[in-house]
């Protein structure tokens, strides 16, 4: 395959699992560290999150196409292209099933901030449930880094 191929490969790798880690790890912490306004944190941080999460996807999807066209049937075979399958299907579970509902309860608590709203509880548990498929979508990135690192591309 060629090496423009290739090199993309490494980039997505890269681009995803930086990403992921640089926002989740560094960006929001230091958002809500240092800006007095829980709310437009959150609201900041939700943006990086939504912008990650398409990152993702394309990056995903591209890496799962690599695979395929590179190794055949083969890559089934590979850890690396489950593991990217799985972090797609989470990366899609948050953005698509997760976020909507979060931004139905911040919506139905207007004109009220969600987290003085009785929609508290509920905001924060589902929340939660994002945060948690974040961190696990973090880690299958660690993952995916050492096993491009031993995988033939």
């Amino acid at each position: 395959m060629n090496r423009i191929a290739e090199a993309l490969h490494a980039v997505a790798v890269t681009l995803w699992v930086g990403g992921l880690w640089a926002v989740g790890l560094l960006v929001a912490p230091m958002l809500f560290h240092h800006l007095a306004d829980r709310a437009l944190a959150g609201d900041l941080a939700g943006r990086l999150f939504a912008a990650m999460a398409y990152v993702g996807l394309g990056c995903g999807a591209y890496l799962l196409l690599y695979r395929l066209l590179r190794f055949g049937g083969a890559a089934l075979r590979q850890g690396f292209l489950w593991v990217t399958l799985l972090m797609l299907l989470l990366v899609a579970a948050g953005q698509f099933g997760i976020q909507p509902i979060l931004a139905s309860l911040k919506e139905q608590a207007m004109p009220e901030q969600v987290m003085e709203s009785v929609f508290r509880a509920r905001f924060s548990a589902w929340h939660g449930v994002a945060s948690v498929l974040y961190l696990i979508e973090s880690a299958l990135g660690l993952a995916l880094v050492l096993l491009q690192a031993r995988t033939p591309r």
